[in-house]
């Protein structure tokens, strides 16, 4: 059509002109705009029908260019800590670590976390630069608690999804590392609520489970249901079998903590369970106790602020009860954890993410580590040996020089020191305190 003629038609034809040209000159437009745009910078988007398309096509580009960035800032990252006391941060995990237990024999350090894995590691390791674990699957469910068994030939664990016990047998290779296998049958299902804690008997006589209502299951090694104990404390915050075997303990709602004994026969039969004593003394309820290596003392931390260490090594068949050592002031917020040393020098304690180190001579703070995980502490525990204190509550576990046991046994031994006149006595306790000494220079000045 002529362009003479569509002027005859006035406005209409102006406008059918309009209609005509624009996508044939829009596309011209449009390219001499990209040619002539600066080099580096994004062209201009293509006019014509196809626009639309094209513009809401780009920003899609843009936005996946964008997500390795974005997955990255929202991916959790690894929580930093330092401390001059610190000696290792124990790293394999993928999930968070919610259970901590040393081997009777102190070689040997169990984790279990969220990423369907135990791990052993060793405890000579710790104050190397490389940390290395063994690896134990935990096929479809994941473990939530670990024990090992008295022997370290085994260990058994509490299943997130399948709510029962099931037990692994470690055998040893000729390289030194183990090979884990997990028996055929788990443990029949029988708690009704979530199982808080775990323990095996070091006689080796017994597994203990406990869940958070009041009942406390004790199981014999095949996963046999030997007695049933109604703990009557409204709920249990914490249950634990003693070191020495034979007791197993539940603190909770109440402010007492509630031991049993569990009772065998000459032949190794189980007989039955009976009341032993009780911890009284605390104005609120319980959060957790622990024992010490002989479970001859044991240490509480309850809601009303306090802390107190016990002497436990009495004759309750007669009618004895716990004599109170000391009581101490604290501070308290869920959720919180106590760890009493093997020997019964230090009781630590931790609240949120920050654990506080007590002497238990006179209940004064040692050592103070604050926001040691980014996430709540799980457990805390300290190694056989007196050496190391351990906790958990994300992806790490955290290695700590246990300082405050050192100075402990100085003080203590400088004591017993001035009052002893045996010289051979006198030479085992100037060892002692000098070994001790040397043990502390060389933590502070390898820091310094």
């Amino acid at each position: 059509m002529e362009p003479a003629a569509l002027a005859g038609w006035g406005p209409l034809g102006a406008l059918v002109l309009v209609l005509v040209l624009v996508p044939v000159l829009a596309p011209l437009l449009a390219a001499a705009l990209r040619r002539a745009a600066p080099r580096g910078l994004p062209a201009a988007p293509p006019a014509g029908p196809g626009a639309s398309s094209a513009a809401a096509a780009r920003p899609e580009g843009l936005r996946k260019a964008k997500l390795p960035a974005r997955a990255r800032r929202d991916k959790p990252q690894p929580h930093s800590f330092t401390h001059r006391l610190l000696v290792a941060a124990l790293k394999g995990h993928s999930g968070s670590v919610s259970c901590l237990d040393f081997s009777s024999s102190g070689k040997y350090l169990a984790s279990c976390a969220d990423d369907r894995t135990v791990r052993l590691w060793s405890t000579r390791d710790f104050t190397a630069r490389e940390h290395r674990c063994l690896r134990a699957n935990v096929e479809l469910d994941h473990a939530e608690l670990v024990r090992f068994s008295p022997d370290c030939r085994a260990f058994i664990v509490w299943l997130a999804n399948g709510e029962t016990i099931r037990v692994y047998k470690m055998t040893k290779k000729d390289d030194g590392t183990f090979t884990f296998t997990a028996t055929s049958e788990d443990f029949p299902k029988k708690h009704k609520a979530p199982v808080i804690n775990i323990g095996i008997a070091e006689t080796g006589k017994f597994i203990m489970t406990a869940s958070s209502d009041t009942t406390i299951l004790i199981w014999n090694l095949k996963g046999e249901v030997l007695a049933s104990i109604n703990t009557n404390q409204m709920n249990n915050a914490y249950a634990a079998v003693s070191p020495c075997g034979r007791f197993v303990a539940s603190c909770g709602f109440t402010p007492d903590v509630k031991v049993w004994e569990v009772c065998f026969g000459k032949s190794g039969d189980f007989r039955e369970v009976i009341r032993a004593f009780e911890l009284k003394g605390h104005t609120a309820g319980i959060h957790c106790f622990s024992f010490s290596n002989d479970s001859r003392r044991m240490a509480t931390v309850s809601k009303d602020g306090t802390w107190k260490f016990w002497d436990t090594d009495v004759e309750y068949k007669k009618q004895q009860d716990p004599y109170l050592l000391l009581t101490g002031k604290c501070e308290v917020t869920e959720p919180c954890h106590i760890a009493l040393s093997p020997d019964a020098h230090v009781a630590a304690i931790s609240c949120g993410t920050s654990i506080i180190v007590y002497n238990t001579r006179r209940g004064e703070e040692e050592e103070r580590f604050v926001g040691v995980h980014g996430q709540c502490i799980t457990d805390l525990a300290f190694d056989t040996s007196n050496r190391y204190l351990v906790s958990c509550g994300d992806r790490a576990i955290r290695v700590f020089h246990n300082t405050a046991g050192y100075r402990a046994v100085v003080e203590e031994m400088e004591t017993m020191l001035k009052k002893t006149a045996n010289k051979a006595t006198r030479e085992r306790l100037e060892q002692q305190i000098t070994s001790a000494k040397k043990a502390l220079a060389a933590i502070y000045g390898r820091k310094h």
